[in-house]
């Protein structure tokens, strides 16, 4: 990737998944896909590293030049004001950037060295390794429980064996199985806001995810839901590499390993003042802007 968006090819599938042909009928039709159902034991995270990354919305630049790098096994925040361009650069990391019209960008981003935007990644293969829980719960109304567990499945027109099995073990991994196991087939919009936002973290899951993007999942939650949120994070965090974006200092102190402050200055930009060790960012940060900011100061 240089300056711009490239048409995703459709290439083939990747050895886990196989598109199911709608059209199709007899024995072939019925073949179940052979994935993996998610395991117990913890799974090797994933590295995302972003190299040099700017961002326009048409001639107006809102990322200059971020390189940061995710590491595998840590909860990653991105911290700042509001305006600086953290939710557009969480966008970047798994494609959504590009479906906002005359959105441009340059740079790299790259998943276990793997460029996501070469033309040979195709944009589902993208979205599957690289998955996305938004600020305001977004669950399908009308589906069960159950059934928006399994709607990345469907939704991408796959399969998988024992889909009985996978969905507890996202319901059990999203924290939320001990309260809804008794009724899978109850609307998932009829529950409270933070089991939706669980809900739609086990939905996300279901496709057995490389890396989890959190834009602001707990803004519009009570403080019970948010702690059940945050201890989620924390138990996710050994097998999914997790990027969020927060404007709570103390839920970035208490969820993160690492840090990155970003930061938009009059006519600049935003662009990543500092990034690290989050003990590091808020006891002995090196810039003064960054002390400034995450002691409330200002923003």
């Amino acid at each position: 990737m240089t300056d711009a968006f490239r048409a995703p090819d459709p290439g083939s599938p990747g050895p886990d998944f196989e598109p199911l042909d709608p059209g199709s009928s007899g024995p072939a039709a019925q073949q179940t896909l052979t994935m993996p159902v998610p395991p117990v034991a913890p799974r090797t995270p994933s590295r995302l590293q972003a190299e040099q990354v700017s961002a326009w919305f048409g001639d107006r630049k809102v990322l200059d030049r971020v390189t940061l790098t995710m590491e595998p096994g840590h909860v990653t925040a991105l911290i700042g004001p509001s305006g600086c361009g953290k939710s557009t650069f969480l966008r970047i990391l798994n494609r959504m950037h590009e479906m906002i019209p005359s959105a441009t960008l340059a740079g790299s981003v790259e998943l276990d060295g793997d460029d996501i935007y070469d033309a040979q990644m195709r944009l589902t293969d993208v979205r599957r390794r690289i998955g996305m829980v938004f600020q305001k719960p977004n669950p399908f109304p009308s589906m069960s429980i159950y059934e928006n567990v399994a709607s990345g499945l469907k939704l991408a027109g796959l399969k998988v064996r024992h889909k009985d099995t996978l969905v507890e073990q996202c319901l059990r991994r999203a924290g939320l199985w001990n309260e809804v196991h008794r009724r899978l087939k109850s609307p998932g919009g009829a529950l409270s806001g933070g089991q939706q936002q669980r809900l739609c973290i086990a939905r996300s899951l279901a496709v057995t995810p490389d890396v989890l993007l959190m834009d602001e999942p707990c803004s519009a939650l009570d403080p019970t839901s948010t702690r059940r949120i945050e201890e989620t994070i924390g138990e996710l965090s050994e097998e999914v590499t997790i990027v969020i974006v927060t404007h709570n200092m103390q839920q970035a102190q208490r969820v993160s390993d690492r840090c990155a402050f970003f930061l938009a200055e009059q006519d600049t930009p935003g662009h990543i003042v500092e990034a690290g060790f989050t003990q590091q960012i808020f006891d002995n940060p090196v810039d003064e802007r960054t002390s400034d900011y995450v002691h409330g100061r200002f923003g």
